[in-house]
């Protein structure tokens, strides 16, 4: 009786086991591990632009009901901007600028985000086509993405250790290439938030830059897109003073017109909020500002302003993303 007591709690023992791989079990425990709790993660995300390279120290806090703040530092200049969201609306904090754009905006739901956990386990759960497998000690989920202004994005591996670690997420286009890549080097579900931590003033104070920006004061060289739309081309160019630097105007006509501001950008003596409309937008090695029919965005000392009533925002960003902050040739 014995023997046949120890071999049944052997069977249940393998079948709860075995069990832990089904998909519908691993998920229900991300559901409950993640869900709405607090969190903070730490980890690098690599973004893939034609043949450059950009990467990002990331670290995120989340406290429930609605409380972000996302920092990215770009590795190759220590460049930090900071995503904040709180009762009070949506912050891009460029500190080294002393500046934030505030959005009235329903970020980060509108489309799915690499380095959030609530917006990759709401990718998994909405996709009924999902793709489930377990590989090396690994569990990995394929679902279809939603990056409404890069098309090109069409599927992800979300990749989990068996204790539900989130490791790495790889985003792919539709040749298979990994374009985005998230490795989370730590998380922490019981995080401790000082008092007004997510507030605007307090992330502010808690920044530390080595120096404002320099501030650039003139513009030695028009810097182009590499890329037009067909039937579109540069048809005047106009360099103008303006107070601490000078601005450039280029207009593009044809079939796609549009029109390009590149000026010195401004160090602000004191911290400045400028509202704005749109949504925060990571374009090769900053965040910038998508709206309807705009772009904006800042690199190297020179903002860029890009506006057309012709131009989707799919066109917007592959033309964005084709200006080098090095000038180029017309």
């Amino acid at each position: 009786m014995k023997k046949v007591l120890c071999l049944l709690f052997f069977l249940i023992i393998i079948l709860t086991g075995c069990g832990k791989n089904d998909e519908s079990d691993v998920l229900n425990d991300l559901d409950k591990k993640i869900g709405n709790n607090n969190y903070y993660l730490e980890g690098n995300l690599e973004i893939v632009n034609n043949d450059n390279v950009y990467n990002y120290e990331v670290s995120v806090a989340y406290k429930k009901d609605d409380n972000y703040k996302v920092s990215l530092t770009n590795t190759s200049n220590n460049h930090e901007q900071i995503i904040l969201k709180n009762s009070e609306g949506v912050f891009v904090v460029t500190p080294s600028l002393n500046k934030s754009f505030k959005f009235q905006s329903d970020w980060p739901y509108s489309n799915s985000q690499i380095y959030l956990l609530q917006s990759m386990l709401n990718d998994i759960k909405n996709d009924d086509k999902r793709d489930f497998k377990v590989n090396d000690n690994n569990y990995v989920f394929s679902t279809v993405v939603n990056y409404p202004n890069n098309r090109k994005l069409i599927k992800q591996d979300i990749m989990l250790s068996k204790k539900l670690k989130v490791k790495k997420i790889e985003v792919f286009d539709e040749n298979n290439i990994p374009m985005m890549t998230m490795d989370f080097s730590k998380i922490d579900f019981n995080p401790t938030f000082k008092k007004n931590y997510f507030e605007l003033d307090t992330v502010m104070e808690s920044v530390k830059v080595e120096g404002m920006a320099k501030q650039v004061d003139s513009i030695e060289d028009s810097i182009y897109p590499l890329f037009l739309p067909s039937g579109t081309k540069l048809t005047n160019e106009e360099k103008v003073a303006k107070d601490n630097g000078e601005r450039v105007i280029l207009t593009f006509d044809g079939e796609k017109p549009f029109l390009l501001v590149e000026e010195t950008a401004s160090v602000f003596d004191e911290f400045t909020i400028v509202p704005t409309s749109g949504e925060p937008y990571i374009l090769q090695d900053t965040i910038g500002v998508l709206g309807e029919n705009s772009l904006t965005w800042s690199t190297c000392g020179i903002e860029y302003y890009m506006v057309s009533d012709v131009l989707n925002q799919d066109e917007l960003v592959e033309i964005a993303s084709s200006i080098s902050a090095l000038p180029t040739m017309k």
